[in-house]
């Protein structure tokens, strides 16, 4: 079950190959899927991708009222959370995502940057099946929630940390640390589970036949499920600690 962890070396610096090479197959995705929305874009009758882009941009936008911040604050934010949502929905997916080039790096023998490695096995596995992934989206989080309370508030930003007393310091330094912490644990753990429960399934016997055919199906749906529930999970958070740090103190 457990997978080789394949390192790549620049410098003294070392990168996670397999999570570095899905992440960007994950915005090469978004990528096309982007342009195709946008190439014709029309203000008279719009067309499916154009649909489906303005209606996420109106979800995303809905989040950001609902946790009542301002649009003029939130403006600047929202290509941000645009791209967050998307960018987790994406990398959730492709655990689910068969693996189509059929070990030919294997079978070829390619093992440049040790492709035959990263391409191995009948799935792919998700970049945020990697903690560092999930932890540097995280804490991304929290620098955007400190930079735009300080931003908005200026040094009175830091006044909720000692009020109503000062002696409630630690416990507020406490909260800010453990958001990042619970953000990234979240979505690693759903995600892991789930890339572990797919290989599970794949070794069952009968998998393959008819009779396999429906659980598969139903659990495939599922995992699409999840996938869209801790992408909205995450972006929310996000922004309802955005929208707590800007908010005007009373």
């Amino acid at each position: 079950m457990n997978e080789e962890t394949i390192i790549w070396h620049l410098g003294s610096m070392t990168f996670h190959a397999r999570t570095l090479v899905m992440t960007w197959m994950v915005m090469a995705v978004m990528l096309v899927f982007m342009f195709i929305g946008v190439r014709r874009l029309t203000s008279g009758k719009p067309g499916k991708m154009q649909n489906i882009l303005e209606w996420i941009v109106d979800f995303v936008s809905k989040l950001v009222s609902d946790n009542g911040m301002e649009m003029e604050k939130a403006r600047p934010l929202l290509s941000y959370l645009l791209t967050l949502i998307m960018f987790i929905f994406f990398s959730n997916l492709v655990s689910v995502v068969p693996n189509f080039t059929f070990n030919l790096f294997q079978y070829f023998h390619i093992d440049a940057g040790q492709l035959n490695k990263i391409f191995e096995g009948a799935t792919l596995q998700a970049p945020t099946a990697d903690i560092n992934t999930t932890l540097a989206l995280a804490i991304l989080t929290i620098i955007l929630v400190v930079g735009m309370g300080i931003r908005h508030k200026g040094v009175h930003y830091f006044h909720h940390f000692v009020e109503p007393f000062p002696v409630f310091l630690p416990i507020e330094l406490l909260d800010l640390l453990a958001k990042p912490m619970t953000l990234a644990f979240r979505l690693f753990g759903n995600i892991f589970a789930g890339e572990v429960l797919i290989k599970v399934i794949l070794m069952l016997p009968g998998v393959w036949v008819l009779p396999g055919v429906i659980p598969n199906t139903i659990w495939l749906g599922f995992c699409v499920f999840v996938a869209a529930i801790q992408s909205f999970v995450f972006t929310v958070l996000t922004t309802a600690y955005i929208s707590q740090a800007v908010a005007e103190s009373h």
